[in-house]
């Protein structure tokens, strides 16, 4: 314990003596991280869009004007009993008429001979999996009672195929950039012993041991990585920030934001142990293959 302030200092030294391999290594892995924090939030932000389409009556299903009560409740238990529903709601034609009245108040003109005669009961459904949102429109529409059914299928089918494949991207690019910061961790590391060959040597002959000879390379390691997860994670809190004006306007209504302080910090630690545990990794290899201590 005496030694690590020794050590660190000798760790410090050696980084500013080769800004170039300790700044190629802090870049590759500030993508890294970079890459990852924003892969986390895109899927956390495609979590909550998918739950609040979800959580939304996607089909709606309109009756015709002669449907008795009867009908409806006959169809509403049938699509419970799928186990597909995760919410139903009835708009009666009076309903209907307010919710009509609502939207269009600052408009009289379209008021004035619309009555709830004219407008069509409706049954709004939610499915616990927009998955099943196309099997529970097949239902609605075999209906006989049932005139229309309304069901945005594109943009569901659309929303579900870009979830997945940012997901499998996200994930593909994170794994990848992990395995190139573990080799250029290994390979800077592995440079710096070469360039302190004699310095090493030197260290032997007066009976330095095994772990303190390695360990200023494995602070080394640490370092790269909890800079590289500092610069990384403030660059995305400062982008998220930057461009959170422009995105709530885009999805405006859904619950995307602000985003909770607590989710950076969170992110930051998890970024700093996965740069601890890769930077402790590369420099421990690395000082096994070409230490021969």
């Amino acid at each position: 314990m005496k030694s690590l302030p020794r050590l660190a200092k000798t760790t410090s030294q050696r980084i500013v003596r080769n800004p170039q391999q300790a700044f190629a290594a802090i870049f590759v892995m500030f993508l890294t991280f970079f890459s990852l924090a924003g892969f986390i939030l895109i899927f956390a932000g495609s979590n909550t869009l998918l739950s609040y389409f979800e959580s939304r009556p996607q089909v709606t299903a309109f009756f015709k004007d002669d449907t008795k009560v009867e009908q409806i409740d006959d169809l509403k238990s049938s699509l419970n009993e799928t186990g597909k529903i995760s919410k139903l709601k009835y708009i009666s034609k009076e309903e209907a008429l307010a919710i009509y009245k609502e939207r269009n108040k600052n408009e009289p003109i379209l008021l004035e001979f619309v009555t709830a005669d004219i407008l069509p009961a409706s049954l709004e459904v939610s499915a616990t999996d927009v998955k099943d949102l196309s099997s529970i429109a097949e239902i609605l529409k075999n209906e006989q009672s049932v005139e229309e059914v309304v069901f945005q299928k594109d943009i569901v089918d659309t929303l579900i195929a870009w979830t997945s494949t940012i997901r499998t991207a996200g994930a593909g690019l994170v794994i990848f950039l992990l395995v190139t910061s573990f080799f250029i961790t290994l390979i800077v590391i592995g440079l710096n012993i070469s360039i302190h060959k004699e310095e090493i040597e030197i260290m032997r002959l007066v009976g330095a041991t095994k772990w303190y000879i390695r360990t200023p390379f494995i602070f080394e390691g640490v370092f790269y990585g909890v800079t590289s997860a500092i610069l990384a994670t403030t660059a995305v809190w400062g982008a998220l920030l930057w461009f959170s004006p422009v995105l709530q306007k885009i999805f405006a209504g859904i619950p995307l934001f602000p985003v909770p302080t607590k989710i950076f910090f969170l992110l930051l630690a998890g970024e700093m142990l996965i740069g601890i545990l890769i930077g402790i990794t590369g420099a421990y290899i690395a000082t096994r293959r070409y230490l021969k201590v």
